[in-house]
């Protein structure tokens, strides 16, 4: 890490939520933790926590290991504190990975009770072990694609919690988004003979799950996670036929009580609580999530939220930089709120 001036800790977190969990995955977590440069020095100095959200097959972990050619979410953040545009705070990954990739951060009967290992486990533990300032005001959750949606959907859930909201390619406006997939997902199952299961089976023999179609992997970890269905030999219900395509009507409709375009109306009073509520998108986005964040912001104004929403160029891909400007947004969020 060239130039680092703060310190990285990895705290191993043992799970009591997680414990049993439906997948099997380890209730014990590696929590990469980055301080500040002057954590050291300053001892009567509390610190606001950004909590970063890793997107969909993200491991916490990974995300702190050394690239010889590209910055890293936390050499990122450690430079840009030292450049004056992110803010000094603690910055916690946490570890959202399922069997399938990750469960969205939410609480499911497929996956896990991952919301409550963040809000109720990993947070308290976090002000238990280090100098933060273990108040709303100064937390906030930020991350991008399904750490983007999580952002958004603990932020409304938890107000008590996160007092800002930093979402970049969120995954919003489930019928445009995921729906997109649907067909995608009959025609990649043809090699199974339409059939999930060999899908899955096939899956878990696999040495090289990446080799496999990503449009099934991420349809079984947000089917797990959205619709949950412990008396499956899936673990879930399919939101779509498997031969034409067709939506099936009761089991999408359980995926959108889970939409941040849906939930915004009954979260109205904990959205314009928020300090800081920011997303952004590019208009070039693979997954047509900036259609998704133009309905959110549009759903917003009709509630008279508060907010900021920005589009960009890009895709969904290759957008690190964007994490200058939510690093950004967040400095002056917390400096507002201090």
């Amino acid at each position: 890490m060239k130039n680092f001036a703060g310190t990285l800790l990895t705290e191993t977190v043992g799970s009591v939520v997680l414990k049993g969990n439906p997948l099997g995955d380890p209730r014990l977590r590696e929590i990469p933790v980055y301080l500040p440069p002057s954590y050291k020095e300053d001892l009567e100095r509390r610190y606001p926590v950004v909590y970063f959200l890793q997107g969909f097959t993200g491991l916490a972990k990974w995300s702190a290991l050394s690239h010889p050619w590209r910055e890293n979410p936390v050499e990122r953040f450690d430079r840009l504190i030292q450049e004056g545009k992110a803010p000094e705070a603690v910055l916690v990954l946490p570890d959202g990975f399922t069997r399938y990739g990750g469960g969205q951060y939410i609480n499911s009967e497929g996956t896990g009770r991952y919301e409550d290992h963040v809000v109720a486990e990993l947070v308290p533990y976090i002000d238990g072990r280090f100098r933060t300032s273990a108040k709303p005001a100064g937390r906030a959750v930020l991350g991008k694609s399904s750490g983007g949606y999580a952002s958004l959907v603990l932020a409304m859930r938890h107000p008590d919690v996160f007092g800002h909201c930093v979402s970049h390619s969120g995954d919003t406006l489930f019928e445009v988004s995921y729906g997109a997939d649907f067909p995608k997902c009959v025609n990649a199952l043809a090699p199974y003979g339409g059939d999930f299961k060999k899908f899955l089976e096939a899956f878990a023999a696999a040495r090289d799950k990446e080799s496999l179609d990503h449009s099934l992997i991420n349809m079984a970890g947000m089917a797990s996670a959205y619709s949950p269905n412990p008396k499956s030999e899936l673990g879930f219900d399919l939101p779509f036929d498997t031969r034409t395509g067709e939506v099936v009507g009761p089991v999408f409709a359980r995926w959108l009580e889970h939409d941040p375009v849906k939930l915004a109306a009954k979260h109205v009073k904990a959205l314009k609580s928020l300090k800081t509520l920011y997303f952004d998108c590019g208009v070039k986005d693979e997954f047509y999530l900036h259609l998704g964040a133009r309905a959110l912001s549009r759903e917003l104004k009709r509630l008279k939220v508060p907010h900021v929403h920005e589009e960009h160029g890009g895709g969904h891909f290759g957008i690190g930089d964007r994490y200058d400007v939510g690093f950004a947004r967040l400095k002056a969020g917390f400096a507002k709120a201090a």
